[in-house]
């Protein structure tokens, strides 16, 4: 019977890593590269994020009244300060799908482009799909850091006499701001991946800007009922299809004493929205990255 001698100074071979604990570290490793990014240009990270909500909060919650000019759709204390209950909703929500979107689509339209970075990405030993989750965690990590920013500004830039009624349930708060950071970063991933690299900044004009206007950023869900044709309110069933009056609604519900849209109704509409662009956004990458 034979033996095998070992030869001093030689290491035996280790057994090699199991395909899910590669992908695994691949996935680690791919998620800190990002992220590390985001800490070397931390700077830029918060003027970006800062610069939209602080002037929508400047503009409409201390300057309007400051200059007499009427906001809230009434006159007075208390109009300005229901306004400014509804609009520290709309902001935060706002500002997370701002982010959703930047943090995933704009790069993707770079790696996707000129610089083809993507292809080092995908080479990593894991399945695509999970490449195209990475960007979606990276943003959505993004989002949560951009709802703890804003919020504070949204809270205290405003005149004096404007004060937002806030009361903060911190149950759906802490549940809504993940959420909907992974719907949005979600979204961003299938705007990055259905949108080719030289017509990304078409989407603002097309997509982001009316997902603004119609996700109840400026008003609540439940006044647009007031909004009918032969007796059937027409817009509040339209904005129904755009995933951020939900976001706004679910801080309304969250940080506010604001009339919203129900519980039972946000987060299972939520949850479809991340389960549906999620599986249509890695489809999408799936579908760039071979072609």
């Amino acid at each position: 019977m034979s033996t095998v001698t070992a030869i001093p100074g030689v290491q035996a071979p280790r057994s090699a890593r199991s395909a899910a604990a590669a992908s695994r570290a691949a996935f680690n490793a791919l998620l800190l590269r990002d992220l590390t990014v985001l800490r070397k240009n931390l700077g830029v990270f918060i003027a970006r994020t800062l610069i939209q909500p602080f002037l929508l909060v400047f503009v409409f919650l201390y300057v309007f009244p400051q200059i007499g000019q009427g906001i809230g759709g009434s006159s007075g204390a208390g109009g300005e300060s229901s306004f400014a209950t509804v609009l520290v909703a709309g902001v935060v929500g706002l500002s997370i799908m701002f982010q959703g979107i930047q943090a995933v689509a704009l790069p993707l339209a770079n790696e996707f482009g000129y610089t083809k970075e993507i292809e080092d990405r995908v080479l990593a030993p894991l399945p695509v799909s999970l490449v195209a989750i990475g960007k979606v965690v990276a943003g959505a990590i993004q989002g949560l850091i951009a709802a703890a920013i804003v919020f504070p500004i949204a809270a205290v830039v405003h005149a004096r006499g404007v004060q937002p009624d806030l009361s903060v349930h911190w149950v759906l708060l802490l549940t809504l701001i993940p959420l909907t950071s992974i719907m949005t970063s979600s979204l961003g991933l299938v705007l990055g991946t259905r949108i080719s690299p030289r017509n990304i900044g078409v989407m603002f004009g097309f997509i982001v800007l009316p997902l603004t206007f119609l996700g109840g950023t400026y008003y609540p869900w439940t006044t647009l009922a007031a909004i009918k044709v032969g007796g059937f309110p027409w817009l509040q069933a339209l904005v129904c299809v755009n995933p951020l009056i939900y976001v706004t609604e679910g801080f309304r519900a969250a940080l506010t004493t604001a009339p919203h849209m129900p519980l039972y109704v946000i987060y299972p509409v939520l949850v479809a929205f991340c389960l549906l662009f999620l599986w249509v956004g890695c489809r999408g990458f799936h579908k760039r990255v071979i072609s």
